[in-house]
């Protein structure tokens, strides 16, 4: 299996969050990258190749125009205003009390335009978050020419991002961006099954109204776990995308028993479905060493999720999301990966 990533994505560094009530390094850092490379050298996986520049025509069909401006000249406007460190928000407009303006000043920017302190640019962000960008395109377009599977390593992560705001280290959505591109391509229906420990908000708002891309997730319940406001059961499309979106929100301490028997309710729906192509948004965040999850998965699991994700028989793009357990993130995300790659060669 090809992996797409570019050492450029390690640009976005040293960024702070805001967390539990305090200013910590991010969770999301580039040590994930390269342990996941090293793991991917290690098992012999296949090659790591560079993405080709892409443009951002296909993002623009996923995300406001305004929007990507925006992330493009964010770190520069915080630089502007005379600042250092990490840019991040401390104003958000309240729901229906303010005007639909574009303020000017970069702090009201990324209050407007983000849904948690969480997303920090640095000096390096927007370079990073376009390579990441361009490793999804590159990836799907090798699965236009014939692939059967590849990995589109994408670090800074996406599901979070939706179309005009960004959110739990994630500025552009990368697996929608590819969904889009498989479909521009001539793909009929893609699947998009996330299986990150947190529900994909910004892919479900998305597509929300779609029906062309099925979103299917299942992620520990938002009653108590990021990203509160969206991924309940009850959530299933409106308009032509009604019941093209499938929630699963799983408990607090949810077991391999538990996460795989919503694994299979997942399956189903996507057969239902019968996509040309399925886009996995790969997170790993499940594991029980998993610093800010709390579900129970092992080692021994993650290979058998790949196993089971090329029982769809379908073309599948692997985009990686979460997974925060650095000394152990390379050994799951490749688990998938390796277990997927065994089950097509039996």
């Amino acid at each position: 299996m090809k992996t797409i990533f570019s050492p450029i994505q390690l640009k976005h560094q040293g960024q702070f969050e805001f967390y539990n009530g305090a200013v910590v390094e991010g969770y999301e850092n580039t040590s994930r990258a390269t342990f996941i490379t090293s793991r991917i050298e290690e098992v012999g996986l296949g090659p790591v190749l560079n993405p080709r520049p892409q443009s951002l025509d296909t993002a623009r069909r996923i995300h406001s125009p305004a929007y990507l401006d925006f992330i493009a000249s964010a770190w520069r406007l915080w630089r502007d205003a005379g600042r250092t460190g990490t840019a991040l928000p401390y104003a958000w407009p309240a729901r229906g009390r303010y005007k639909d303006v574009t303020p000017d000043s970069i702090d009201a920017l990324l209050g407007q335009y983000s849904i948690d302190a969480s997303t920090g640019f640095v000096e390096g962000t927007w370079e990073a978050v376009k390579a990441s960008h361009d490793a999804a395109v590159t990836a799907a377009d090798l699965i236009i020419k014939g692939e059967q599977a590849c990995f589109a390593l994408c670090r800074p992560p996406g599901h979070h991002a939706g179309t005009d705001f960004n959110g739990g280290y994630c500025f552009v959505n990368n697996a929608a961006v590819a969904a889009q591109r498989l479909l521009d391509a001539g793909a009929s229906r893609v699947t998009i099954l996330d299986i990150d420990y947190h529900h994909g908000n910004g892919t479900q708002e998305i597509f929300y109204a779609r029906g062309d891309v099925q979103v299917v997730s299942l992620h520990a319940d938002p009653r108590n776990d990021y990203p509160f406001f969206a991924g309940y059961a009850d959530e299933r499309g409106s308009g032509g995308g009604e019941g093209f979106n499938i929630n699963i929100p799983l408990p607090h301490g949810t077991d391999w028993a538990q996460w795989e028997g919503a694994l299979e309710f997942a399956l189903g729906s996507v057969r239902q479905f019968g996509p040309d192509v399925v886009v996995i948004s790969h997170g790993v965040d499940t594991f029980e060493g998993d610093p800010i999850s709390r579900f129970r998965l092992s080692h021994d699991h993650f290979p058998l999720i790949g196993a089971q994700l090329a029982g769809l028989g379908t073309k599948t793009l692997f985009v990686l999301e979460g997974g925060y357990a650095v000394e152990d993130v390379g050994i799951n995300v490749v688990g998938v990966l390796s277990g997927y790659e065994d089950a097509i060669r039996r």
